[in-house]
C-alpha cells in the first residue's frame, strides 16, 4: 500500500528527525540523517531492485531527487519542501506525491544560488542518464581526499 508507507516513512522523517526515510510493505528499509542527493544515491546502490515499489520521505526535493526516484522506481513521495521541476517530474512519471512547502527552485547550501544537482539535471530527462551524471558529481564534490 503506498499511501500507508508513505505515511510510515513521513513519520519516520518527522519522528526521528531524519533527512530521508524510504518505506516498503510497512516497514522502514532505509534512513540516513545525512542531507543533501547523497543519501538516496546511497539507498538506491545500497537496495538495489528491493527499493522499486518503495515510498520515500525527503526533506528537499528537487528535480534531481525526482529523477532519482524515477530512476529507482519509487511509487510516492512525501517532500518537506519542493520545487516546481521536482512537482513535475512526478506528475510527468505518475508518482503520487505531497509536499509542505512548494518553491520555485532548489539552492545550494549557501542560498546564493541554484544548487549545483538541479543546475546538472536542467535539460535531462532521462532518469538513466540523470543518475549517471549525479552520482558522479556526488562522487566529486563528497570524495575524502
Amino acid at each position: 500500500m503506498p499511501a500507508n508507507d508513505l505515511d510510515t516513512a513521513t513519520e519516520r522523517l518527522k519522528q526521528k528527525n531524519v533527512a530521508l526515510a524510504i518505506a516498503k510493505k510497512g516497514e522502514v528499509m532505509f534512513e540516513t540523517s545525512a542531507h543533501g542527493l547523497g543519501g538516496l544515491i546511497e539507498a538506491i546502490d545500497e537496495l538495489g531492485e528491493q527499493i522499486r515499489g518503495s515510498s520515500v520521505a525527503d526533506s528537499v526535493v528537487g528535480q534531481a531527487a525526482a529523477l532519482l526516484c524515477v530512476y529507482a522506481g519509487v511509487v510516492a513521495v512525501f517532500a518537506v519542501t519542493a520545487s516546481e521541476k521536482g512537482i513535475q517530474t512526478l506528475r510527468d512519471y505518475s508518482i503520487s506525491f505531497r509536499f509542505e512547502n512548494r518553491v520555485q527552485r532548489i539552492l545550494d547550501s549557501k542560498r546564493k544560488d541554484v544548487c549545483p544537482f538541479e543546475k546538472l539535471v536542467d535539460s535531462i530527462s532521462n532518469p538513466d542518464e540523470a543518475y549517471e551524471k549525479l552520482k558522479s558529481l556526488t562522487a566529486e564534490r563528497f570524495a575524502i581526499s
